[in-house]
């Protein structure tokens, strides 16, 4: 099942946020068959749909495969740093990221946040993760990401400490 929040939450879902979420419900159904996919598989089923709203979406783990954005300009407006995103809009100002296992265990989601927050020309940020992460199938570990990236996030904006240059995250659990 899909599940997703827009922060701040004074602000609505825009519509090019929604064709984000629209995206993730056309792949619903295959998602929620219960098999273990890595952020890449997840990604490659998003694909054909997030590049038919205008999205460049990684390919693989070439170089050549990897969406470049942007971060500091040096001498003669030559790229001196950038982050790897997993799909970005130029025209919208979004970029994408698709997590699995590592979301919540090794603060991946406060990386995404980092890098978003340097990017050049981005405006808002999408982090997707798993609704339910198990940990290790023979104990029943279970880890609860999308609620936990939620809550982290419901804190972030709740508090008002840190003010982050984008206009808004979505956090969607699939």
């Amino acid at each position: 099942m899909i599940n997703f929040q827009f922060f701040p939450r004074s602000h609505g879902v825009t519509k090019e946020i929604q064709a984000v979420i629209d995206c993730f419900k056309k792949i619903e159904t295959v998602l929620d068959d219960g098999t273990h996919r890595v952020s890449n598989d997840v990604l490659a089923l998003l694909r054909p749909h997030l590049e038919a709203c205008g999205y460049d979406v990684e390919r693989g783990k070439g170089r050549d495969d990897k969406i470049d954005v942007p971060v500091l300009f040096g001498e003669n407006n030559e790229i001196d740093k950038s982050f790897y995103a997993d799909a970005i809009n130029k025209e919208t100002g979004i970029v994408i990221e698709v997590e699995a296992g590592r979301a919540v265990r090794n603060n991946q989601f406060l990386k995404d946040i980092f890098q978003a927050c340097m990017m050049f020309d981005v405006e808002y940020l999408v982090i997707a993760v798993l609704n339910e992460y198990h940990i290790n199938t023979g104990s029943g570990i279970v880890s609860h990401d999308y609620q936990e990236v939620k809550t982290f996030l419901e804190t972030l904006y709740i508090s008002n400490r840190i003010k982050l240059p984008l206009k808004g995250i979505l956090i969607i659990g699939y």
